[in-house]
């Protein structure tokens, strides 16, 4: 019969695992914002950018850049002055907008994605072991 780790070295392992994560998660927003810098970008204005996959609600792109609405607008705002995203009607909210990169906002979010993907922190794991990372995370995020 296998013996429960002591709840000191669940405590100790947990607290590795938790500055592993953080430290993962300060070496992406280093990484966002070092090449949003090379575009004339914020690290939020990258942030949406990079999450803008296509047209969406303010509410879902901010869900997405996990932030307040509020702060996503403002993100918006300066993109939308930049010409990089336009605002349409919804179609069956009409309370609601749909963000909608324009030409040039596309052509930004690629090369975007492109330089996010050069040296990347998770670049070093492999496709599959990426895939895992993600996975298990996610596990963790949702409780699930």
């Amino acid at each position: 019969m296998t013996k429960s780790p002591e709840p000191q070295s669940r405590a100790v392992a947990e607290r590795q695992l938790c500055g592993l994560v953080d430290g993962l998660a300060q070496r992406i927003a280093e990484h966002v914002r070092e090449r949003a810098a090379t575009l004339g970008l914020t690290a939020s204005q990258a942030t949406a950018l990079r999450e803008m996959s296509g047209s969406m609600t303010m509410r879902e792109l901010a869900e997405r850049m996990n932030c307040e609405p509020s702060n996503a607008t403002f993100v918006v705002d300066r993109l939308e002055k930049q010409g990089l995203v336009e605002r349409h009607p919804h179609p069956t909210d009409r309370r609601a907008k749909l963000l909608v990169l324009t030409g040039e906002g596309t052509a930004l979010r690629t090369r975007l994605l492109d330089l996010l993907h050069v040296d990347s922190p998770v670049a070093c794991l492999a496709p599959e072991e990426q895939r895992v990372l993600r996975d298990l995370l996610e596990r963790a995020v949702t409780g699930a």
